[in-house]
């Protein structure tokens, strides 16, 4: 099955599909026969600000920190025993269940295996409801997800597409690369890349995962180490996040992410915390910070690497279960001057 995403990063478990609204997802239009229409559902970034400031380095490096720990054996696998949901912020879809419908909201997260409603709305027992008495067992699909770059706080600016693609969310030819065989990246939607900055390579190719619930991008630290020495960042001690004079942003240079034979640059522009949003994380309206940072761990440990929804919000992305791959298409915000 397919599902497609305009506008932010989304990540299934190869082994087993996680995500709080996908039970079948398939996208791409191509590779895999469509036997009905796809259904596309509006998707909005929110931000959780119930506890204060958001500490997002705290929250995706706890969260890069279980992945990597996740399916030591099958049953864990099977029943995602490890709580993986960043709740700094989160892609939410409003979905109607049962009939009459009662409306959930489900974080869409493709790092985590299974699909449930319940946890903020209790759940409305309706004329479909059936009681089977039996655990419930999710097999993963596939999907693809458009995005487009917001500086809202809570802001419908993506789509998740059930059974196919877009071909109006995204420019271009989508390119497919298989799914990476390196443990743990493997047991996620895994793929293989390096990165440049510049013409400068920072990261040798390697495995590393696609991930909608990770809100940054995560580096092995001997990545990050080249990457801060080359845009001259310093460490912010309020925010954990590395901070840009005005005068060193102007100089930041396009971040590439070679996957396979395509490249997708992410522009200066493209590298920063959105402005507008700096008082959310404890920042200061006055700095420029990046959304680049480490994963805490050195290259070589199998995922070295997370594209989170900073960088899927710039490429229309799509996850194809039946093919066992992921495609990237860049869309008309790839180059957007938003922040």
């Amino acid at each position: 099955m397919i599902i497609g995403f305009q506008y932010c990063s989304i990540m299934f478990p190869a082994a087993s599909l996680l995500t709080t609204l996908l039970l079948a997802l398939s996208i791409a239009a191509s590779p895999v026969e469509i036997r009905s229409s796809p259904i596309t559902l509006p998707i909005a970034r929110r931000l959780n600000t119930s506890g204060g400031t958001i500490n997002l380095l705290q929250h995706d490096q706890s969260r890069a920190a279980a992945l990597k720990n996740v399916g030591e054996n099958t049953l864990s696998r099977r029943t995602g025993s490890i709580t993986v949901t960043n709740d700094a912020t989160s892609y939410i879809a409003a979905v109607g269940v049962g009939s009459p419908a009662t409306t959930y909201y489900l974080i869409v997260d493709t790092g985590s295996s299974n699909t449930w409603v319940g946890a903020d709305t209790k759940y409305v027992k309706t004329s479909t409801s059936v009681d089977t008495g039996e655990a419930v067992a999710v097999t993963y699909g596939s999907g693809s997800f458009s995005f487009e770059p917001t500086t809202s706080e809570s802001d419908a600016n993506g789509e998740l597409t059930f059974g196919g693609t877009d071909a109006t969310k995204y420019t271009g030819d989508i390119a497919y690369t298989p799914l990476t065989t390196t443990y743990p990246a493997s047991y996620y939607w895994g793929i293989n890349e390096s990165i440049t900055y510049g013409t400068t390579t920072i990261l040798a190719e390697t495995a590393g995962i696609v991930d909608t619930g990770t809100t940054l991008i995560l580096i092995a630290t001997n990545a990050y180490s080249e990457y801060q020495s080359a845009t001259g960042a310093t460490e912010d001690n309020a925010t954990g996040l590395l901070r840009l004079t005005t005068a060193k942003y102007d100089d930041l240079e396009d971040l590439n992410f070679n996957v396979g034979s395509s490249t997708y640059a992410l522009t200066p522009n493209g590298q920063i915390w959105p402005r507008a949003l700096n008082t959310y994380i404890g920042g200061s309206s006055d700095y420029v910070y990046l959304i680049v940072n480490s994963i805490g761990t050195p290259s070589g440990e199998g995922l070295d690497f997370i594209n989170g929804y900073t960088f899927l919000e710039r490429f229309y992305s799509v996850f194809d279960t039946t093919n066992s791959q992921v495609g990237f298409a860049t869309t008309a915000y790839t180059t957007a001057t938003t922040n």
